[in-house]
């Protein structure tokens, strides 16, 4: 990574999560009283592994460590912090899932809960952690929140076929939304994966095959036209990406992704756009070998664009994204190989 590269995402990074102090030294709270945000910790998390594995210095190894014990300290437990969710402990602090971090208490609108695809990012971050460390504890941690998560987030329709819930009440007991999240199932079946191949024991079985077969049933039905989705699925599928439904998404999603570009949907006015959308394509791209050389120059002129606006609408998930994007490292397949 280049040094300017590297100063550039210090810099965000010092901005987001504060100052590094090596003794004891805890993440700052994001602004709007969230604290802690789960989607964008997960990416933190990775950002920080990323910046150990180019610079080998320890103290981004240390903050990783720091900003999961966080988002696990907060996060796992309810609003008030006075108990942590379902079985969950201290040893094993995600076997009641984990809350998003929203700002608004569940029952308002857009309120806090639980989300299938921020749960297996965090999932994700864990087996990451895991790689880099060498060390068993986050892979335990991982299947932990699968397990507890799983059953809730499935449910079986009345011709028995397998569907998902998009959103979780904090206790996992009903769905706030009932609908199926257009990725959830290939999130899904892809991190179960990576983290059952990485266990000591398979203990995953059951979970990858029923998400398995609703991806057999929907791959073939896959269509979108935001961006964030169409990067993230160009994500999901590079990881099995010689596997025939990931090849039909790849496919579908690139070409998709060509027609939000000739049709002029990333020079629409900023104010219609959302960085952190975008950042989800430009990390997608670079994820997936299948995407085109012209996203090269596409991708530099997305960054420059965003840059000196990067903080008017959130001070978290977009700066943090975009630092998932300038060096995409530990996300990507063959970068811990």
């Amino acid at each position: 990574m280049e040094k300017s590269t590297v100063e550039q995402i210090l810099k965000i990074v010092e901005t987001v999560y504060g100052t590094y102090t090596k003794s004891n030294w805890i993440p700052k709270p994001y602004a709007d009283n969230k604290s802690r945000y789960l989607w964008t910790d997960a990416y933190g998390v990775c950002n920080f592994l990323t910046l150990y594995r180019e610079t080998n210095d320890i103290k981004y190894l240390e903050q990783a460590d720091a900003l999961i014990n966080n988002v696990h300290d907060i996060l796992g437990h309810q609003r008030n912090g006075k108990k942590r969710l379902g079985t969950a402990t201290a040893e094993y602090p995600t076997r009641g899932g984990l809350r998003i971090g929203k700002v608004e208490d569940e029952g308002s609108y857009d309120g806090d809960g639980q989300y299938f695809h921020y749960l297996t990012k965090w999932a994700f971050a864990l087996s990451r952690m895991a790689k880099v460390k060498n060390d068993q504890r986050y892979i335990r941690w991982a299947v932990d929140l699968i397990k507890a998560i799983h059953p809730h987030f499935i449910y079986r329709d009345r011709n028995d076929q397998l569907h998902m819930y998009w959103k979780m009440s904090i206790d996992l007991t009903y769905p706030v939304v009932p609908s199926e999240g257009n990725l959830d199932p290939y999130d899904g079946y892809v991190t179960y994966r990576l983290i059952d191949e990485m266990a000591e024991e398979r203990e995953l079985e059951k979970e990858i095959a029923d998400m398995k077969s609703m991806v057999d049933i929907k791959y073939s039905h896959y269509r979108s036209s935001d961006p964030l989705d169409l990067g993230e699925a160009l994500w999901i599928t590079h990881w099995y990406s010689d596997e025939l439904w990931a090849k039909a998404i790849t496919s579908k999603s690139l070409q998709a992704l060509e027609e939000l570009w000739q049709h002029g949907d990333f020079r629409e006015p900023l104010n219609r756009r959302l960085a952190f959308r975008e950042f989800g394509t430009t990390i997608g791209v670079q994820a997936n070998d299948k995407a085109s050389e012209e996203w090269k120059s596409r991708i530099n002129e997305i960054h420059n664009l965003w840059l000196p606006h990067l903080y008017k609408r959130d001070k978290d998930i977009s700066p943090v994204m975009l630092c998932t994007s300038l060096r995409p490292g530990v996300i990507s397949r063959h970068y811990l190989q």
